[in-house]
């Protein structure tokens, strides 16, 4: 039954960021590249903090959605967001130092911790961004992140800090982006 439920997120990792990527490519959508740079280095964190702590099958949907992100770093350098302000840069240099710690660390737990506190600061960019400027991003993909990590959640093969709290924030934080999309373009 974990299986069945892994790669069901994991497919809607796939059914929330094909179209994303489309989205990137035919300039309807920007994304921050400052986030998802970091998004990349700390997903890979989180993947192998899951792993380490047991969460088995249940890190198959991050390991899926690193994919993805790693790609859309990619296409947000040729085509991202472009007025990055010197709080997008703060945030940014404040996610990166948050590395360091992660470095000296040798336990998935506190690096899970350190990771998902990074992740959380990285997302600030993109929330200023959206903001502003609402039509630069979907909803489709950030509303099939929260049902991912939901259903992520019920995936896991062992419960703890290290293999839930990713999920837990990614559901705040993404359920925040969707309803901010939502209620700004509105309002457009």
């Amino acid at each position: 039954m974990k299986e069945t439920i892994a790669i069901i997120a994991s497919l809607l990792a796939i059914v929330g960021n094909v179209p994303y990527l489309r989205d990137i490519v035919k300039k309807r959508v920007q994304p921050h590249p400052y986030t998802w740079l970091v998004w990349t280095i700390v997903s890979c964190i989180i993947f192998f903090g899951q792993l380490a702590k047991g969460a088995g099958i249940g890190a198959l949907p991050t390991a899926a959605s690193e994919i993805f992100t790693v790609i859309i770093f990619f296409f947000s350098l040729q085509y991202g967001f472009k007025n990055i302000r010197k709080i997008d840069t703060a945030f940014f240099v404040i996610a990166l130092l948050g590395i360091i710690p992660w470095i000296l660390t040798k336990d998935p737990t506190i690096s899970v911790i350190i990771a998902v506190g990074i992740d959380l600061v990285a997302f600030v960019p993109t929330i200023r961004k959206t903001w502003a400027y609402p039509k630069t991003e979907t909803p489709m993909l950030y509303s099939m992140n929260v049902l991912r990590h939901i259903l992520m959640l019920f995936s896991l093969e062992a419960y703890n800090l290290a293999t839930t709290l990713h999920s837990i924030a990614m559901i705040a934080t993404n359920t925040l982006m969707t309803v901010l999309i939502l209620r700004k373009k509105k309002l457009t």
